[in-house]
């Protein structure tokens, strides 16, 4: 797998939020919470947003991205126009960390241990892009649920 094909999955799937927060009927539904479903769909963009600055961004391109995981999880009713915005920021992003980044580069030691041991470059962006697609599929299930 190549950097382009890579940028070229997660440019999809983050288009493919960006569908979905345009999908909801009502924006605010967005922010909706119910008896089990305890992570909205902004809550889950922000979520995605912070983890793809995190560990494409500040690890591999070399920004200085702060996270706070924590208001991930705790801000409400950002705008449905913010949010988009924000992803289309996180798009650029990746392509900017990533365009450059060789066969050999993806096969290097990706540089912190996430898991229990060292992973290579490829490994890692495989996993935020199967991470990134489950959070999709979250927020699709939430729009269709709570988006009467």
């Amino acid at each position: 797998m190549t950097a382009k094909e890579l940028i070229t999955f997660f440019e999809n799937e983050l288009n493919n939020v960006i569908t979905e927060l345009e999908s909801y009927k009502d924006e605010e539904n967005i922010w909706k919470l119910d008896k089990t479903i305890t992570n909205s769909a902004g809550n889950l963009s922000l979520h995605l947003i912070g983890n793809l600055h995190t560990f494409i961004g500040k690890e591999l391109g070399n920004t200085n991205y702060v996270r706070n995981r924590e208001l991930e999880f705790s801000q409400k009713n950002v705008s449905r126009n913010t949010l988009i915005n924000s992803i289309n920021e996180t798009k650029e992003m990746i392509k900017t960390s990533l365009l450059f980044l060789t066969d050999d580069g993806l096969k290097n030691d990706y540089p912190i241990l996430k898991f229990a041991k060292k992973t290579s470059n490829e490994y890692m962006l495989v996993h935020l892009i199967k991470h990134l697609t489950y959070h999709l599929g979250q927020i699709n299930y939430h729009r269709r649920l709570l988006d009467e």
